[in-house]
């Protein structure tokens, strides 16, 4: 019987500048989602929890609050990007170019922009992608470029991790 471990993701050596991912899953956001996170981060803004008061706004109806969009992609992104990161470096130009309201779904693709190795971690590397979010009609929502510090693929950090069974080996 062959044993996989636990892994998902990429390392610093599966990154070529170019690459393109388009990353698996969407996610659409639903009214909930957005009244949950605005209350939850203490965003006071009515247009993203009050109807009566975003019927009178420029869309006329509530938009998603722009930080659970942020989440959303930097989320869908993570399987792609940065699932073996050891921490996030920087965003940086985020820009915010299409509204999104509940009920939208949200994907997101990302391009390798940079990498290198690291100077002062030899066990990783430094990898840079822009981001764009796209929304069911392939509209942008936003786009940002992000600096990730990925493991290599041999690095001891993040090996062997998931536990040993007590009970034994699982059984076909």
């Amino acid at each position: 019987m062959t044993v996989h471990p636990a892994q998902i993701g990429r390392f610093y050596e599966d990154f070529a500048i170019g690459d393109v991912y388009q990353h698996p899953l969407g996610r659409t956001v639903s009214e909930a989602d957005n009244t949950w996170f605005t209350l939850l981060t203490m965003n006071t803004n009515q247009n993203h929890f009050n109807a009566a008061v975003a019927e009178r706004a420029p869309y006329g109806r509530m938009i998603v609050n722009s930080g659970l969009t942020v989440a959303i992609v930097l989320g869908l992104s993570v399987v792609d990007t940065s699932q073996q990161a050891i921490m996030n470096l920087g965003w940086e130009e985020i820009r915010l170019t299409h509204p999104v309201f509940a009920g939208d779904t949200i994907y997101a693709e990302s391009v390798v922009t940079s990498a290198r190795e690291s100077n002062s971690r030899p066990y990783a590397g430094i990898v840079g992608f822009r981001t764009r979010g796209l929304n069911q009609d392939g509209e942008e929502v936003l786009s940002w470029r992000r600096t990730v510090l990925v493991y290599k693929r041999d690095a001891p950090h993040h090996q062997n991790y998931f536990p040993q069974a007590k009970s034994g080996q699982l059984a076909p």
